[in-house]
């Protein structure tokens, strides 16, 4: 179950599983999980992830779309 305290329980640095994860739904993407050794964009992208990575990219997906936003286009 995903409650505001879901993300203590995860590694929320930038370019990590969660973070992507909740980048993702925050973009309105679609699922892919993801994540970069160092930071976003500015370094390898990893994408065979574990099955601890999966969970981590999926929780920060859902706190997201639970408790996030939607970027806004205009």
């Amino acid at each position: 179950m995903i409650t505001l305290e879901t993300r203590e329980n995860y590694d929320q640095r930038h370019g990590g599983a969660f973070d992507r994860g909740s980048a993702d739904s925050w973009y309105d993407r679609g699922r892919n999980p993801h994540y970069y050794v160092g930071g976003t964009g500015a370094s390898d992208r990893v994408e065979d992830l574990t099955l601890e990575e999966v969970e981590a990219y999926n929780a920060g997906y859902d706190y997201n779309e639970r408790f996030g936003g939607k970027k806004s286009w205009d």
